[in-house]
């Protein structure tokens, strides 16, 4: 078979290339050509173009590179008519593959969807368009199905892929990783601010500002694979501060705490059971933009899955340095640390364990094969 995949950041490149992984079991001639990254890269086919291209956040962003994007939509499209795939699937990434998945629908492509846009979260009109232009959906988050339903639209519960992704992976030893790094032998604070230059601008400088606070502790950057080391250096003023790229999870392993830019790395950070601040700054048109059509309780898919706060989340004008000094000195506290982790492993249970990548590939193969 032939896959078309549409994958727009570093989440989706990991989901991506995982589940390209699933195919290839299930499908001996899976054929690949996708948007995504190094990881789907790797595991084989075409890469047409890479996530970094067009990495756009927030409303003022999209709206500034217009016709930047109105020119890769169309592009997109020649391209699936050239390679005509038996399914095209996308990965979150919504108002990109919105707008492919209604031409594509139209013009008779099977569509899947696998990680649902986040209509749940606001812009729930668009159930309608989705209903429309998407075959099958596969979600990933267990509150997303109930509501899909209420609009009437089945879609199929998989669990959540992160899981697989950190078991998976090889276990990192922290006397070696310590070393190889040339860290020191104090807790770690781990700092994740994103992985967009406009994000990481905005959130490293205040994450960094409380480092002479906490001495006792080594703090340690998370570069994003999309970014270069030049890039964060002119962040860098202390000695007690280090770098490291493309270590996330070696990183989180080892981290007795960390301040997390809301995203995906929040789930992340909660797998690996380390007590965190969620941490979220953006442009103030596009905030104010999205506090008028966002309707949700919380921003963190952790708080999100539980339906309760169990991570403190800094937004906007409350990130600032006051107040993430005290929500960080509050989670290196032992009472606080133990709640934090009784709800982590219930979060895992409601994510609905192993093999989200599987189940979804199996239900792919076989629905082209029927």
């Amino acid at each position: 078979m032939k896959y078309y995949i549409l994958a727009g950041e570093a989440s989706g490149d990991l989901h991506g290339s995982n589940l390209m992984k699933a195919l290839q079991q299930v499908d001996n001639e899976a054929d690949f050509r996708f948007w995504g990254g190094d990881l789907m890269e790797q595991v084989g086919g075409h890469l047409v173009k890479h996530y970094k291209e067009r990495a756009f956040m927030g409303f003022a962003e999209v709206l500034a590179n217009i016709r930047k994007i109105y020119k890769m939509i169309a592009f997109c499209k020649s391209d699936i008519e050239v390679y005509n795939p038996d399914v095209i699937i996308f990965i979150d990434n919504s108002g990109f593959n919105l707008r492919i998945a209604k031409w594509a629908k139209a013009n008779n492509f099977r569509t899947n969807y696998y990680i649902s846009p986040q209509v749940w979260a606001s812009r729930a009109s668009r159930v309608k368009d989705i209903k429309r232009d998407i075959d099958a959906m596969y979600v990933i988050l267990p509150f997303v199905k109930p509501f899909y339903k209420k609009y009437g639209y089945e879609v199929t519960f998989v669990g959540h892929p992160l899981i697989d992704a950190i078991a998976n992976r090889e276990q990192a030893d922290e006397f070696e990783f310590r070393q190889k790094h040339k860290l020191s032998g104090k807790p770690i604070i781990a700092l994740l601010p994103g992985s967009r230059k406009q994000e990481i601008t905005k959130m490293l400088s205040v994450m960094l500002s409380l480092v002479d606070d906490f001495t006792d502790y080594q703090f340690v950057i998370a570069g994003a694979p999309s970014q270069d080391y030049e890039f964060y250096k002119s962040f860098i003023k202390d000695q007690n501060v280090s770098f490291i790229a493309n270590k996330t999870y070696d990183l989180l392993s080892v981290s007795y705490a960390a301040l997390v830019t809301s995203g995906t790395a929040t789930l992340e950070t909660a797998l690996f059971k380390v007590p965190q601040v969620v941490c979220y700054k953006g442009n103030s048109i596009s905030y104010h933009i999205a506090k008028r059509i966002i309707t949700l309780k919380f921003i963190s898919l952790v708080n999100l899955v539980m339906d309760k706060e169990v991570v403190t989340e800094l937004i906007q004008n409350d990130f600032n340095k006051k107040r993430l000094k005290s929500e960080l000195e509050r989670i290196l506290e032992s009472d606080n640390r133990t709640k934090m982790f009784s709800d982590y492993y219930e979060l895992e249970q409601k994510l609905g364990g192993k093999g989200a990548s599987e189940k979804t590939a199996k239900l792919i193969y076989e629905s082209l094969k029927s």
